[in-house]
């Protein structure tokens, strides 16, 4: 019996937790993402979603300092408030952006516009990560706690009989997946099983395609 117990893996029973590092370095690059945008592209004043972030950053790391394990009834809606202000902040700046170009209002040099659409979609990018991540199987104290079984991302480790029995999804996992489906405009190697998972993965997707599309016919152009 104990060898069987030993063979189950981490993702299907209760763990110590993830560590915070990978996720709160992800975020202090969006916001600086954020930041360095030029001004007619950030919602106004350019200082205060950034600022509102930072904070709720502040508090999240109060909650769980070291590992993401502890249960606080404020936990899941103040992440979800911090992803959203990303996002919402990311699509307004991406909605400004292909505004300008479809417009031919842009006027830049090809270097400022591209490093500014790739600001645009590598925050994107960690949107969606973090999306993923605060979602499958209830988010990361669930997931710890093994509080739900059933996946809302199928990753291969978990059909990989001879794994690590250590392995279980962490941030940089979710990061993968949002990397990949951005630049891939499809799954890879992680499957998503629920129908909320395949909807944003779509949605994802999509603003990638439009984002990519847009901004690299438009540099092309400025380079002729």
């Amino acid at each position: 019996m104990s060898g069987t117990a030993e063979r189950v893996p981490a993702w299907l029973r209760v763990t110590k937790g993830e560590q915070r590092w990978a996720v709160t370095a992800a975020i202090a690059l969006a916001v600086t993402l954020q930041l360095v945008l030029p001004d007619r592209l950030a919602f106004r004043p350019h200082w205060l979603l950034p600022a509102l972030e930072l904070g709720l950053v502040a508090v999240l790391i109060g909650l769980n300092p070291v590992r993401i394990s502890r249960r606080h009834p404020w936990l899941r809606p103040l992440s979800t408030a911090l992803i959203a202000l990303i996002s919402l902040a990311n699509g307004w700046s991406a909605a400004l952006l292909v505004l300008d170009l479809l417009t031919a209002r842009a006027g830049e040099e090809p270097a400022p516009l591209l490093g500014s659409g790739g600001a645009i979609w590598l925050t994107n990018v960690i949107a969606f990560a973090l999306w993923y991540w605060e979602w499958d199987r209830g988010g990361p104290v669930s997931r710890s706690r093994g509080d739900r079984v059933r996946p809302d991302f199928r990753f291969p480790q978990m059909e990989d009989p001879d794994g690590h029995p250590d392995w279980e999804p962490h941030f940089l996992d979710y990061f993968y997946l949002s990397f990949t489906n951005a630049t891939a405009f499809s799954p890879t190697d992680v499957m998503p099983m629920s129908r909320w998972a395949k909807m944003l993965m779509l949605s994802q997707s999509a603003i990638s395609l439009v984002t990519l599309a847009v901004v690299i016919s438009r540099a092309v152009s400025l380079f002729k």
